[in-house]
């Protein structure tokens, strides 16, 4: 048996002469364990906004994306694309026309984002389940065009869901001259319905600057004849969509970015992260101060324990036994207070993935969840676990080690540690 090991276990655990040593002992390991706490929480709450905000994209947003990699468009028939669409795993293959246009409702106007897709898009995203109003998801029909608006253009059109009159689109026109006698020609315009619908992603970006409308009308508005600005893609259920998009990417080549849905949302996932990343070292910090209780447990225990290492060194203990001793005692409060740490930590965090104990408001219906979102991933548990050792061990290292220089007699023998 690991003979320091054996010594620093009965110290840990037995009662010492002086009853403050216990205390600040378990002080040490409360501290230990409420950083490491801390850690588990919020790290699982950054988890926890990520998921909930990947859930929203999901209404609205392909699985993967193709995009040319110069220009705004490309042909709607290179061979490149239509292979991808004929892919087997492929479920749904959506056609879109996107850029900015003028919509214009009575006296109202505002800037727009006019995206024009197939009439298969609902079975491409599941747009169906965040709309609003009483009518129905509809793009075209016979002659007429219809437009779903974002739920904050609705309302600052002064649409509401369902509008009697036309609302009218203008956008600049891609080829000829300007005359400056009839500004009106430099812009295209076309018209559009109601279908008694809006949609609410709960996404500003959303909400407040998509209109979908016929891929139909978006050509003809943006001049885009046989042309996408994008290709989106539903997969199959079980198809890995990491394996899919290397062999789309293969067949493409260099003439195409194809996206997933985190690459998408690139800018919001890397805020999120660069915040988690802050709170993960802001609390390590903590952590770090929260080890020096276990400095003074471990200088104080050294103090009592004086006797004991006069009685191991004429045993034949040498100096780097009896530092080892100290120096597993030490790491041993410290993993401790991670085991406590993480165990509460992950209690706190189903509690409140069961009962939404912390509230994000006072009223329900005030934000998209009433409750703090939590989620745990397996690797940040290890991480916090590895985090909070390194850091226990590497605390109490340089002073045990001075500390026990102090309270040792060096041998000729064995002078260094």
């Amino acid at each position: 048996m690991n003979f320091p090991l054996f010594v620093s276990r009965r110290y840990l655990f037995s009662k010492k002469s002086t009853h403050a040593i216990n205390l600040i002992s378990v002080i040490a390991v409360l501290g230990v364990a409420v950083a490491t706490m801390a850690m588990v929480v919020v790290m699982s709450s950054f988890n926890g906004f990520a998921d909930l905000i990947a859930s929203l994209f999901t209404e609205f947003d392909p699985q993967l994306k193709v995009q040319p990699v110069s220009g705004k468009a490309a042909p709607a028939d290179d061979a490149a694309l239509v292979k991808v669409k004929q892919l087997p795993f492929v479920a749904v293959a959506t056609e879109c026309v996107e850029d900015q246009a003028l919509a214009v409702y009575r006296d109202r106007q505002m800037m727009v984002t006019v995206k024009g897709v197939e009439a298969n898009f609902d079975s491409l995203t599941n747009i169906r389940n965040i709309l609003y109003g009483d009518g129905e998801f509809r793009l075209s029909q016979a002659n007429l065009d219809y437009a779903v608006p974002g739920i904050w253009i609705a309302k600052d059109l002064g649409t509401g869901t369902d509008w009697p009159d036309y609302l009218h689109i203008y956008a600049p026109q891609r080829q000829g001259q300007y005359d400056m006698s009839n500004p009106t020609e430099a812009f295209a315009e076309d018209s559009v319905l109601s279908p008694g619908v809006v949609f609410q992603v709960k996404q500003s970006r959303y909400d407040r600057k998509y209109i979908l409308t016929s891929i139909a009308l978006a050509r003809r508005l943006f001049d885009r004849q046989g042309e996408l600005t994008s290709l989106e893609l539903r997969m199959k259920p079980g198809v890995d969509i990491d394996e899919a998009k290397k062999e789309i990417k293969a067949i493409l080549g260099n003439r195409f970015t194809v996206k997933d849905r985190y690459e998408q949302q690139a800018d919001n996932f890397k805020v999120m992260q660069v915040e988690k990343l802050f709170a993960y070292a802001f609390l390590t910090f903590i952590l770090l101060v929260a080890c020096f209780n276990i400095v003074g447990s471990l200088s104080m225990l050294i103090i009592d324990k004086r006797d004991d290492i006069a009685t191991l060194r004429f045993l034949g203990a040498s100096d780097r036994t009896i530092t080892r001793i100290f120096l597993l005692e030490g790491r041993l409060i410290a993993l401790a207070g991670a085991v406590i740490g993480i165990g509460v930590g992950l209690l706190l965090c189903l509690l409140q993935q069961q009962y939404g104990l912390v509230k994000l408001g006072n009223s329900s219906g005030n934000y998209i969840v009433d409750a703090y979102p939590v989620s745990v991933h397996p690797w940040d548990v290890v991480m916090v676990f590895l985090t909070v050792t390194v850091v226990g061990w590497l605390a109490v290292y340089f002073p045990v080690r001075y500390i026990c220089l102090l309270y040792t007699s060096p041998s000729p023998r064995d002078r260094s540690l």
